[in-house]
């Protein structure tokens, strides 16, 4: 188990970083193959790991499941190019957790306030599909966000993936703690773990979830750390 707000140095990066993923990954065989496939589809994609998006110091981490193809995959900024950033971008500007206009680019000059963004999986899996071997691949650079994070207060899990993968790295059962839309914990020594079902085109689509269930989530959210 880690601490949230331990932010101890790894080997070969600043004290307080988090550690990246290298643009070239080899961690996963299946992930780094289908990257390489899609630099010659799309050269002019970003093709490679996605980077976290937001201030360190945010008292909010929103965590997805991993970059969309034409998403965060050809942008390099979390969330951005697709529906689900239509939708989450515009939800974060509504109750205060950014600033600007949401173009779906990366330079688009929005921002974020006191949140963060990251990805379960850094990389753009087939289907958007990871394999569990992927996520286990992956967790130590989740591990190494939470713990770069002094102020974090509350993660967002966007899906069952996101949110198993938190509690795995956080170091508590996932049988304590169920996914459900809405579901609020309050996990031993902190964070609190608020869980979404994840803010997908086909989410959306099929009335699984819909804006008005999405902000009462992110409602949820701001009174906590309105109250803290």
């Amino acid at each position: 188990m880690i601490s949230p707000t331990a932010g101890a140095a790894s080997a070969g990066r600043p004290e307080g970083l988090p550690t990246a993923p290298p643009g070239d990954c080899p961690l996963c065989p299946r992930l780094a193959k289908f990257r390489a496939d899609n630099r010659a589809r799309h050269p002019g994609f970003h093709n490679a790991p996605v980077v976290s998006f937001g201030p360190l110091a945010a008292s909010l981490l929103v965590v997805g499941l991993a970059p969309g193809l034409k998403g965060a995959n050809a942008t390099g900024r979390p969330f951005t190019g697709d529906y689900a950033g239509d939708l989450l971008y515009a939800t974060l500007v509504k109750f205060g957790f950014a600033r600007g206009q949401y173009g779906g680019r990366a330079d688009d000059g929005l921002g974020l306030v006191d949140a963060r963004i990251t990805n379960a999986v850094r990389c753009v899996p087939p289907e958007n599909k990871p394999v569990g071997a992927e996520i286990k691949a992956c967790r130590p650079y989740l591990e190494s966000e939470i713990s770069a994070m002094p102020r974090l207060a509350v993660i967002l899990a966007l899906g069952t993936i996101a949110h198993n993968s938190v509690l795995t790295t956080l170091g508590h059962r996932r049988a304590a703690h169920p996914f459900g839309h809405g579901a609020v914990h309050d996990l031993p020594g902190g964070p609190t773990l608020v869980a979404s079902y994840h803010c997908s085109r086909y989410n959306t689509n099929t009335g699984r979830l819909t804006t008005a269930m999405f902000e009462d989530v992110f409602a949820t959210i701001r009174d906590r750390l309105d109250r803290k």
